[in-house]
């Protein structure tokens, strides 16, 4: 009988809390506050906003609150201060963010994913246009004195972990360190210039990393990752570009936003308003800037490859294709680098140190450089250094000598003549020193 009241007891708690609140994270960033409630189920919840003073009202059905609002660690100036106010109905739970300004929330529940459970994702959006992050927009430079802009994409942030180690350690840390150290050594090459799409621990919007290197006028987008898969044997780095299938599902979409499309770099935006909406033409340039994009984020992703082979295990010695929002832009080659695997014991080890992080910038940028010295984008800096000394090119693997000869924009015989070669073979490693065209 005492057994039987104990178990009716536990059931009618149970029932009586169908939910948890098990804690509170707050993570400010440049353009919002991010408030994530991890919840033992799915939450039922209802909001609003209050004035005088400014207040987000949070009420939870059914819930038990497990959190001591002292331990939340609230670095936000948006929000003040976090307490709890009295239910509206016995059994729920009300939580009160008061905060420095009116905002608009976006509230929205996450079902569980990796090491999370359920959770209720609470956006506030800044009002104020000098608190949010105002991408730079540099005015055009002279020809010949533009920097080759790199916008670089530091995998991850804030609420989202990313891939966890075996030792715990967390993807966002490690791929913001690689990407910190990356821009350093871009900035302090003349002719190059880096733009971060994060700079701190906190989350992106994916869509919004293309817009911030749309904005920066950025010739090139890297997203900085590590690896995992369930078995902790792979290791390596590696580097992906955009798969087909997505590019031609991105394409569609750029033909929807018409609005939009003036946003794109390189021109096409400027030649696209001037198709008075044909879609044929929309379309056909759209195409061509898709395909271009592509071919150039393959073409770097080659040198990068073959710079990291000199320093670091390689997971995949060519580059691989995958569907990846951060690389969907269709005007700006877009790569995702995979640093190595953190589900590695060793590779985790060595992606904590600051020799190895040092030794994976070095070899993206030097990358990156050798790519741009062989293919500077008209009236940069570094195109003007180019026409100034003779260009060679080292020959690689796939390479023919009319392949070659047609991507420097010169014709066989005079590549031929100009390296003394006697017959069209070439080898690889070869150094061929290329005439101007």
């Amino acid at each position: 009988m005492k057994a039987i009241l104990v178990f009716i007891c536990f059931w009618f708690s149970v029932s009586a809390w169908a939910n948890q609140l098990e804690s509170i994270r707050v993570w400010p960033s440049p353009d919002n506050t991010r408030i994530v409630l991890d919840m033992s189920s799915a939450p039922s919840y209802k909001y609003f906003m209050l004035t005088n003073p400014h207040r987000l009202v949070v009420d939870l059905s059914d819930t038990q609150n497990r959190v001591k609002f002292a331990a939340i660690h609230n670095k936000s100036e948006l929000i003040t201060k976090v307490r709890h106010s009295t239910p509206p109905v016995a059994g729920s739970y009300r939580l009160v963010f008061e905060l420095k300004q009116s905002v608009k929330p976006v509230v929205f529940p996450l079902a569980p994913a990796g090491d999370y459970g359920h959770r209720l994702v609470i956006d506030l959006p800044y009002n104020d246009a000098s608190r949010a992050r105002q991408p730079i927009v540099r005015k055009p430079a002279p020809m010949g004195q533009k920097e080759v802009v790199i916008a670089i994409d530091a995998g991850h942030g804030g609420e989202d972990p990313g891939a966890i180690g075996p030792k715990k350690n967390q993807e966002k840390h490690i791929t913001l360190a690689i990407s910190r150290r990356l821009a350093d050594l871009i900035n302090k090459e003349p002719g190059m210039r880096a733009v971060m799409t994060r700079t701190g621990d906190y989350y992106v919007n994916l869509n919004r990393r293309s817009e911030i290197a749309r904005k920066g006028r950025a010739d090139l987008l890297l997203s900085i990752h590590a690896d995992s898969v369930a078995n902790s044997g792979p290791r390596g780095a590696s580097v992906w570009v955009l798969s087909s299938n997505r590019a031609n599902r991105e394409m569609a979409g750029w033909l929807e936003k018409q609005e939009r499309q003036s946003e794109l770099l390189g021109g096409v935006g400027e030649v696209i308003s001037q198709t008075d909406g044909n879609p044929y033409l929309t379309r056909t340039f759209l195409d061509l800037s898709m395909d271009r994009s592509r071919a150039d984020s393959y073409a770097i992703s080659e040198h990068i490859l073959s710079a990291m082979g000199k320093v670091v295990r390689l997971h995949k010695s060519k580059p691989e294709h995958a569907s990846l929002a951060v690389l969907k832009s269709p005007d700006i080659p877009s790569l995702l680098i995979e640093a190595g695997f953190i589900s590695n014991p060793e590779e985790e080890r060595l992606l904590l140190t600051a020799a190895h992080q040092q030794k994976v910038a070095q070899a993206v940028f030097n990358g990156i450089k050798s790519y741009y010295r062989q293919n500077p984008p008209s009236g940069t800096m570094m195109a003007n250094q180019a026409a100034d000394k003779p260009q060679q090119h080292t020959v690689r693997t796939g390479e023919s000598l009319s392949l070659i000869a047609q991507r420097y924009g010169v014709s066989v015989s005079r590549l031929k003549g100009h390296n003394r070669l006697s017959s069209d073979v070439v080898r690889i490693g070869q150094v061929l020193d290329i005439p101007g065209s």
